[in-house]
């Protein structure tokens, strides 16, 4: 894979944790102003850095399995653990609607271009 390519795949998982950080932030009114939004997304962001390396995302960055898994997996129990290590909150509710938005955002992109890929060949 081209290392554009690589980077934007990087790059897309981690907007979907920026974005799903600003959507909580304005859901609960906590603001999104560019430091509060960094200071909630770090453990996230270096969660899917690490899921990146661990799983070696970038010999296959849009695969769903096991890459996709892989680095929203560690994206999730990596934010998590960081969170607890810093004295933030981890209330089950907070790790339920992590879970499900990141797995709905990291995994379904993947899936859109699994789509996208398999229509293409289709239609060469």
């Amino acid at each position: 894979m081209r290392s554009y390519a690589v980077l934007s795949a990087l790059l897309v998982d981690l907007v979907c944790v920026l974005v799903f950080v600003v959507v909580g932030k304005s859901d609960h009114g906590t603001g999104t102003a560019v430091g509060a939004v960094l200071t909630t997304a770090w453990p996230f962001l270096a969660g899917a850095l690490l899921g990146w390396a661990s799983s070696r995302a970038w010999r296959s960055p849009a695969a769903l399995w096991p890459t996709g898994v892989s680095v929203w997996a560690i994206t999730v129990v990596g934010g998590m653990v960081a969170r607890r290590i810093v004295g933030e909150g981890t209330p089950l509710s907070f790790v339920i609607v992590t879970s499900l938005f990141l797995a709905a955002t990291m995994l379904g992109w993947r899936a859109i271009a699994l789509v996208v890929a398999k229509r293409r060949q289709t239609a060469s």
